[in-house]
Parts: structure tokens; C-alpha cells; sequence
């Protein structure tokens, strides 16, 4: 019967685990979610603030933005979900948005685009740009 218990604890825990990377951490993860053409309209619905990254592995500015998206996703856990959409494996997504030129940052509140962030740019230019959304 103990032992019972303790495996229902521990299955549930693995199915806690499970949903959390899934969902982004239900609204805090301190890392930018992987994203795809099929969960990516379930995680924009999911959580309050939302900002996808739409990039490619060949472009250069997409990668000058990478550490710092991933600097404001530690720094914003709680208060910012960062999403990630590789526009090559998943051109679905990136042609509904029409997005022309990456990267590309949308702005989703509540599941609902807000603002759109074209290109490379500063950190502090993107934080500032971010800080409305938080505090409203």
C-alpha cells in the first residue's frame, strides 16, 4: 500500500515535469521554448505574455540575438515567456504572421498579437521596447 503511494507520487511528479517543459513552465522558465508549427498557437494561448523569436540557423543577425533573448528570458522568468520558431522547419507559422525578414520578435498578450520587433538590435533597445507589456 506504501509502496502504492510512492509510485503514484512519483508518476505524478513525472507528469508534472512533462507538462512544465511542454508549456514552457506554465509562465516562468528561465529558457526560450523550442517552438513548432503545431504547438505553437497552444502556447501563445497558454500563457499571458508571450514573445517569439522567429529565426534561422543561417542568419547572422538571428544569432547575434540569441544570447541576448536568452539573457531577458532568465531575466524576465515570471513576468515574460520566450518562444523560439525556427522558420525553416516550420515556414506554416512564419508565413501566417507574414513574416518577410528575421529575425523577427511578435509580442503576444493573452494570445493576441500586440507588437512586432524586426531585426537586430541592442539589448537595452529590446528591453525598453518589452517594458510596456510588463507593466500593463
Amino acid at each position: 500500500m506504501e509502496e502504492d503511494k510512492e509510485l503514484e507520487e512519483i508518476r505524478q511528479k513525472k507528469i508534472e515535469e512533462l507538462m512544465r517543459r511542454f508549456s514552457g513552465g506554465q509562465g516562468s522558465t528561465d529558457k526560450p521554448v523550442e517552438l513548432t508549427d503545431s504547438n505553437f498557437d497552444d502556447f501563445i494561448k497558454r500563457h499571458r505574455l508571450v514573445v517569439v523569436d522567429f529565426w534561422a540557423p543561417w542568419c547572422a543577425p538571428c544569432r547575434i540575438m540569441a544570447p541576448i533573448v536568452d539573457e531577458l528570458a532568465k531575466e524576465c522568468s515570471g513576468k515574460i515567456l520566450f518562444g523560439k520558431l525556427n522558420v525553416d522547419e516550420n515556414p506554416k507559422k512564419a508565413e501566417e504572421y507574414n513574416v518577410m525578414s528575421i529575425p523577427t520578435f511578435l509580442v503576444f498578450k493573452n494570445g493576441v498579437l500586440v507588437d512586432r520587433f524586426i531585426g537586430a538590435m541592442p539589448k537595452k533597445i529590446f528591453e525598453q521596447k518589452l517594458a510596456k507589456y510588463v507593466e500593463t
